[in-house]
Parts: structure tokens; sequence; C-alpha cells
């Protein structure tokens, strides 16, 4: 009797540990699937699951909505893979106690921990990562189950973690940062995956959103200008002689009233209207503030179709005006056509010597020389020098700043035109080490 209840007990044992595997491999199964599913849909974007909708693949509905709100399906997810790695574990842990005792509990757990990295962290995240369209609308289902079925404990202990950890926490949001982008777009390049243009195109994109109007206007003494007053043959005069379609119209001094548009002065010449004046066809100007961002300008400009705005102070003067052209060059770069015939905005003089117009932005020289000027308080070059020497310069005149020699070429009246600049000894050395 005794042998046979021992034989009962082991053959109970053995069935208990053979369920035991048996539920080990499931939850490895399981963290496999759930694995690939973290790693598809942290991939994917927002953008790419309605880009998968409008092509109609199956469960591309359920990808969009879950890419809407990544964090709350996410969390649970992360939930299920601690329940099912931490599971397992105990599992193996068992099993190993029953057949080998306690020195097989260490090495067994050992096996398993890289086991399990092998097939669940590494073999399944990386197929999400190359597959992740694919592993993402397959998955998109599951996950969304999943995190259905952990949705209050999830929160519960999130709201745990934000008591332990005041904060906000990961609303939904990129995943991705733009300082990230910016790294990718920089190793990308080096490895030509991309071209150092399209590299420069990312990085303009950016910094076109933190550029205000006073930043790429052209100033009030640049301004090609028309008195209400005049005839349209000296509009037409200025057209042939600038190469410019819009013009400001200014009455008493300083005051824009309105927009001549070329067209129109050609097409009244054209009907024989030699007597009008630029009043009578002027059209209305629109004003923009200084510090309005430029994306926001170009929204404008697109939704209300003008392509030139005057720029004013927070005094309400005339400082300058921007252009759809100007707007569009701090994406693309410089847009020349057959009527520009401005002199290039740097011209190297060798021995570590630049010219540079006084316009040039001090971003642009920071890039150019690899030093950090300050560009806070100034926009250009020019504005840089003045601020240094706190009054306009006298032509010849020379500034030392931050290892370089800054000298004053070109003046005209309040305005410096072109500038000279050179490193100073010993700085040299250290800019070409």
């Amino acid at each position: 009797m005794g042998e046979a209840g021992a034989v009962l007990g082991r053959a109970d044992g053995g069935a208990r540990v053979t369920w035991m595997v048996a539920a080990v491999l499931f939850l490895v199964a399981f963290g496999s699937i759930l694995a690939m599913a973290e790693a598809s849909v942290s991939r994917m974007s927002r953008v790419r699951a309605l880009s998968l909708e409008d092509e109609g693949r199956r469960n591309a509905a359920l990808l969009v909505r879950i890419e809407s709100d990544p964090p709350r399906y996410l969390n649970a997810i992360y939930l299920w893979v601690m329940l099912a790695q931490n599971g397992s574990a105990v599992l193996v842990a068992i099993i190993a106690d029953r057949l080998f005792g306690s020195l097989g509990i260490t090495l067994l757990s050992v096996a398993f921990t890289l086991v399990y990295f092998i097939i669940v962290e590494a073999m399944s995240k990386t197929f999400g990562i190359l597959h992740s369209d694919r592993a993402a609308l397959a998955l998109a289902p599951i996950v969304y189950g999943l995190s259905r079925v952990l949705a209050w404990p999830t929160r519960m202990l999130i709201a745990v973690a934000n008591i332990l950890l005041p904060g906000k926490g990961i609303r939904s949001g990129p995943f991705v940062s733009e300082e990230e982008i910016r790294a990718m777009a920089e190793v990308a390049s080096e490895e030509e995956a991309i071209e150092e243009e399209e590299k420069e195109l990312i990085h303009s994109i950016f910094e076109f959103g933190d550029t205000i109007a006073r930043e790429v206007m052209i100033p009030r003494p640049d301004m090609v200008t028309v008195t209400a007053g005049a005839t349209l043959n000296d509009v037409l005069d200025l057209v042939i002689r600038h190469g410019y379609s819009r013009i400001p119209v200014f009455e008493d001094g300083d005051e824009v009233v309105g927009v001549v548009y070329a067209k129109d002065v050609l097409r009244h010449l054209h009907r024989g209207r030699k007597t009008k004046k630029v009043e009578d066809i002027m059209r209305k100007p629109s004003f923009v503030p200084e510090s309005k961002k430029v994306s926001e300008l170009l929204r404008d400009m697109q939704r209300e179709k003008f392509h030139l705005s005057i720029v004013v102070d927070e005094y309400g003067s005339i400082v300058g005006l921007v252009t759809l052209e100007d707007l569009l060059e701090e994406i693309v770069g410089e847009i020349e056509d057959e009527f520009d015939r401005e002199e290039p905005n740097v011209e190297p003089m060798g021995d570590d010597r630049l010219r540079v117009n006084a316009r040039l932005p001090v971003d642009e020289l920071n890039d150019l020389l690899r030093v950090e000027l300050p560009q806070t308080e100034w926009d250009t070059v020019g504005g840089l020098v003045m601020g240094i020497l706190g009054r306009v310069p006298s032509r010849g005149e020379i500034v030392e700043f931050e290892g370089l020699r800054f000298t004053a070429e070109r003046v005209q009246g309040r305005r410096i035109s072109k500038i000279l600049i050179e490193r100073l000894p010993g700085r040299a050395a250290e800019a070409g080490s």
C-alpha cells in the first residue's frame, strides 16, 4: 500500500511539473508577443497609423485609437510584461527545487534568464522594430483587449507612482524629442543614409518654428518704397531697377498706407491710364508685430493669400518688411532669381579672416566660426558690434570680443554695411585643433 502511494505521489508530482513546464512555455510565448507589441506600438506614430487606415489595412482603425493615447495602452502592456516575466521566473524556481534541489534553483534560474532575454527581449523586440507596421496591425486587438482587462489596476498603480514621485507623468505626446530627431539626422548624414541637404532641411524646419519676424525681415533702411502721390511710371522705374513685384506705399514720411503691385501698374499702363497715381491702385497693407513667429505668419499668408507684410515694433513704428520668399528661404535656403544682384553675405579672405555683411545673423556666424557669440540681445553681426561699442562705429574702427577682432570696413550713416572678422592670435590655433 505504501509503495502504491509513493508511486501515485511521484506520478502526481510529475504531472504537476509537466503542467508547470507548459505554463512556463506559455508565459514565455505570451511575453514574446507582449514584447513585440510594445516595440511595434512604441515605434508607430499616429500619422503612420492614419496612413495605414487610409490604405484600408486590417486593424488600422484600432491602431489609430491606440496611437491617439499611447501611454494608456502601453502602461497596461508593461504591467502584463512584468506579470509574465515574474510568473515564469517563479515557476522555473519551483520546478528547479523539485527536480534538482537548492543548487538547481540557482543554475536553472540563471539559464532561464539568459534564454528569456534572447527569446523575449532580443528576438521579439527586434522583430517588432524591423516589422513595426505588420506587427502593430496584427497585435492591435491584443493590445487593446489586454489594456482594458488591466485598465483599473494600471491607473491605480500610476496614481500611487505619482504620489511617490509628484508630477504629471508621461502624457500623450511625442515619444521622440526634437533633440533626438536632430541627433538621428546627424547620424544618418554621417552614415550617408540621407543627404547633407536633407539633414540641413530637417534642422531648418525645427529652427523655423523658433524664428520671429524681426530675424528675417528686410530692415527699414533697405526697403524700396514709393510715395502715395507718385505716378505709375515712377513705380515702373523702381520695378525695373530693383526687380520687386510689390512695393510699400508711404505717406507723411513714415506711414505705410498701402502696397502697389507691379501687375496692377502694368495693367493700367497697358490701358493707357498714365495719369493715375499710386494711391488710386494701391492695395491694403498687412501689418505684423516684429515678435510674431514666422511659422504663424506663413500660415496667415497661405490662408489670407498675401505675399508681403509690414513689420512694426511695440510702438507701432515701421521697422521693416517680410515677404513670402523670406520665409521660405528660412527652410530651403537662399532663393535667387535673375533680378538678384546682392553681394555675398560671407567672403572668405584667407588667414582666418572673413568679410561679412553686417546683416548676417549671429547664429550663422557662430556656425561658420564654431564660436558661441551671444545671439539673444542682437540678431545681426552689425547689431553685435554696435552693442559691444555702445554706439555706431566709425569706418575702420576695431573692437575685440570673444577671441575675435571686428573691423567696421564700411559704414553708411548710422548703419554698418561690411565687417571684417579675424581670429586673434592664439584663438586661431585653438579653432584649428
